[in-house]
């Protein structure tokens, strides 16, 4: 998809800004031409976006890189929400196991260590997804991106130009609170997962470089 100019960007999130997460999903698959995805990691919440997205596409691409570092907890929820939703999961794995991985170059790196992080996160997490990212070959990607994650993201908004992947990253959820995310869950009956764990940040509030412009470069450069 051509990058979008910053007029329309500010025009369509005004737009969107006064509508429900699920008509902004549906506003978001209509600008596809037949290539949305959503992508997701199974964390905390992202019950919520599988069923919108579901909602609006029944069988829309749902990109998740298992890096193989998960906890049983989530795996047992991706599974549950696999289920449930009927899921078009497309999982991509890393070229090197977990195992293999952690053989040769030891424990994952810690939050000081910033550069064994990025190398980390390049192989586990970048390679894996930016290959999804190549063969679906989205025009649009739905993400369940929130203002209140991290001080990047505070700088987003509903809809942007990604320029790593060359889509309309939208995030129906931008400004909704924990709170409105509970409730949401409760007012449909969906699960949550706590027991949640990314390798390749070690701290909420780091990005682990899928919505980091230093991201692209880390597998490619």
């Amino acid at each position: 998809m051509a990058a979008i100019s910053n007029d329309t960007l500010t025009q369509w999130n005004a737009h969107l800004r006064t509508q429900t997460p699920l008509e902004i999903v549906r506003w978001a698959i209509a600008q596809a031409g037949g290539r949305a995805i959503v992508s997701t990691n199974f964390r905390p919440y992202e019950a919520a976006i599988l069923h919108l997205a579901v909602q609006a596409q029944a069988d829309i691409p749902v990109l998740w890189v298992d890096h193989g570092y998960n906890r049983p907890a989530t795996y047992k929820h991706a599974e549950d929400l696999r289920a449930r939703f009927n899921l078009n999961l497309k999982p991509y794995l890393p070229k090197v196991t977990a195992a293999h991985r952690d053989a040769i170059h030891g424990p994952i790196p810690t939050t000081e260590d910033e550069e064994g992080l990025k190398k980390f996160s390049a192989v586990m997490k970048l390679e894996p997804f930016q290959r999804g990212m190549k063969e679906l070959a989205p025009t649009v990607w739905i993400t369940a991106l929130r203002k209140v994650q991290n001080p990047n993201r505070a700088g987003l908004d509903i809809v942007s130009h990604d320029a790593n992947f060359g889509a309309l990253k939208v995030s129906p959820l931008f400004y909704f609170t924990d709170a409105e995310l509970d409730a949401y869950l409760a007012q449909h009956a969906l699960p949550n997962e706590w027991d949640y764990f990314d390798p390749a940040k070690a701290d909420e509030k780091r990005e682990c470089g899928l919505h980091a412009a230093w991201g692209k470069k880390a597998v490619n450069g």
